[in-house]
């Protein structure tokens, strides 16, 4: 993995005892689905969903398969959709490249970025898009709802064989303050140190 990155992840690791109880056991209620679809299957199908697939739901599919790759899981695929598609939020691509990742992007109102962990790694391919799109598994898959309105205005995601709510506040809540730069930075790393615990439960 790139250096910076490798330091990072070195912090949110370290960071685990932050984690609330209760909230870790939810993490290892998805953790457990995890390792049953493993077992059995040899793979699983992780989709995290938010409202606009611009922001949280991008940060935990990013950590969470840099994380699979950073305890030798294999057989993780992870996706990222919401209930409607808008964009990669610049300030959040922003915030994992300055967590370590390398991301090469398109232009356009709906750029796809190229999001990778290390020189040898496959780039994840992240763009928003609604959970539905047929980039998405459509069946057999864990639903992990990274947004409450999302969880709430979507009590049905077809095909999933898992789900759970995972909710995180919204960083958007900063854009134009002088806070802004901060609520990303701390908004990635409390996803990045959940996503690697949850992993780390495997």
């Amino acid at each position: 993995m790139y250096s910076k990155l490798k330091k990072t992840i070195s912090e949110l690791t370290q960071g685990f005892s932050s984690i609330s109880e209760e909230r870790k056991q939810t993490l290892q209620e998805v953790a457990k689905y995890i390792s049953k679809d493993l077992n059995e299957k040899d793979s699983v199908k992780l989709n995290f969903i938010c409202t606009h697939n611009s922001r949280r739901s991008h940060l935990a599919q990013i950590w969470t398969q840099t994380a699979s790759n950073y305890y030798e899981i294999e057989g993780v695929e992870t996706y990222s959709g919401g209930t409607e598609a808008t964009a990669f939020n610049p300030r959040a691509v922003a915030a994992i490249e300055r967590a370590g990742f390398h991301v090469k992007n398109t232009v356009g109102e709906n750029p796809r970025y190229e999001v990778k962990f290390s020189e040898d790694a496959e780039p994840m391919i992240c763009f928003s898009k609604k959970f539905d799109d047929p980039v998405n598994p459509d069946k057999n898959f864990a639903a992990i709802m990274t947004c409450s309105d999302a969880n709430e205005n979507c009590p049905f995601v077809p095909g999933t064989s898992f789900r759970k709510a995972v909710t995180y506040r919204d960083p958007k809540e900063s854009d134009g303050t002088d806070h802004e730069k901060e609520t990303y930075d701390k908004r990635c790393r409390q996803i990045g140190t959940e996503m690697f615990y949850m992993m780390s439960q495997v």
